[in-house]
């Protein structure tokens, strides 16, 4: 099975379990996330994420849109010196 044939086989469930074990530093038995496993799970939930999630939902997202309620139209100014 290659790389690409992996992503496609993965479930939602996997998917979650991976990012979890990225975030927390722990597999779900309790064994530590070595620095290579932590590289490899992070790519694959990228790529899993890249063929099944909106892309705001993706891991890295930014949302660079004004939120509701924003008045400042110069793209010069900051928050902090909005009117």
């Amino acid at each position: 099975m290659d790389y690409q044939q992996m992503i496609e086989s993965m479930t939602p469930q996997i998917y979650e379990n991976l990012r979890r074990a990225v975030e927390l530093g722990k597999w779900p038995d309790g064994k530590k996330v070595t620095p290579s496993q932590r590289e490899n799970a992070m790519q694959a939930i990228i790529a899993w994420g890249e063929q099944h999630l909106d892309a705001a939902d993706r891991v890295g997202f930014i949302d660079k849109g004004h939120k509701a309620g924003d008045s400042c139209d110069d793209p010069t100014e900051t928050p902090l010196n909005w009117k």
